[in-house]
């Protein structure tokens, strides 16, 4: 009898309590929140067949499950430092076997990442546990393109035993940090881009992805490589936030 087709959800963490820029996950970008600029480009993601969010129970996140349930958008509401359970919990209410985690810091996400990670995982054989195109040994994909997936049985087995506080926080480390634990696969780009920050965490940061969305007029669908091709135009834009630092997955809080 032939299998079933393993359903793939897209979990976007989402929270205003950010330390280093409280709110933005509800910043203006050309007219639209961060959060919706995350969710709509993630729609777009060929492999997905939901993208939800799962914030927080606390107060000020009353303001995600608003936008949320204004725009339609899947939504629940999970406990605010524990991130791993948040997932777990959004992962088994959304019914998914396969999870693609993704952050509302990210309004640069590209839905053609998102399907090479996600594809990657669904084709490798053996079955992995998850594949990620940045892990602590490296990235060529730039910050802002952040995309994990992992079976739901991974994710579980990460629930019910990470112990450690960054684990708990950053969701994915339980099933990578120690080599041989888990079956963990890096997505590489042919040409290193890992030195690119298009995250959201600085006032900096928000400046210029809101550059970048000017020069496209307000627009969500241009690609990652269109981005690549302005910043050949304009090299000053990568100097708008080149001091910034950027957060480790030992790093709490």
């Amino acid at each position: 009898m032939e299998s079933r087709r393993r359903r793939v959800v897209a979990i976007i963490q989402a929270r205003m309590g950010s330390t280093r820029l409280p709110g933005k996950v509800l910043a203006d970008i050309a007219g639209q929140p961060m959060l919706a600029r995350v969710v709509e480009r993630a729609r777009r993601a060929k492999t997905v067949d939901e993208v939800a969010v799962a914030t927080t129970a606390d107060p000020p996140d009353e303001a995600v499950a608003a936008l949320c349930a204004h725009r339609g958008y899947a939504c629940c509401r999970g406990h605010p430092t524990d991130v791993l359970d948040r997932y777990y919990q959004a992962a088994r209410r959304f019914r998914a076997d396969v999870i693609v985690r993704l952050t509302a810091d990210c309004p640069l996400i590209d839905p053609d990442v998102m399907d090479l990670t996600v594809r990657a995982f669904l084709a490798a054989d053996p079955p992995v546990d998850l594949v990620a195109n940045r892990l602590p040994q490296g990235r060529t994909f730039p910050i802002g393109l952040d995309t994990e997936v992992c079976s739901l049985e991974a994710l579980e087995c990460a629930w019910k035993e990470a112990d450690q506080p960054h684990q708990r926080e950053h969701v994915m480390p339980y099933l990578y940090e120690i080599p041989g634990r888990f079956r963990v696969v890096l997505l590489n780009n042919d040409e290193d881009y890992g030195m690119l920050r298009w995250t959201v965490d600085t006032a900096e940061d928000l400046e210029l992805v809101r550059a970048i969305y000017a020069r496209f007029r307000g627009r969500d669908d241009f690609s990652w490589r269109e981005i690549l091709k302005l910043f050949e135009r304009e090299p000053s834009l990568a100097e708008i936030n080149a001091s910034v630092r950027h957060k480790t997955h030992r790093d709490v809080g």
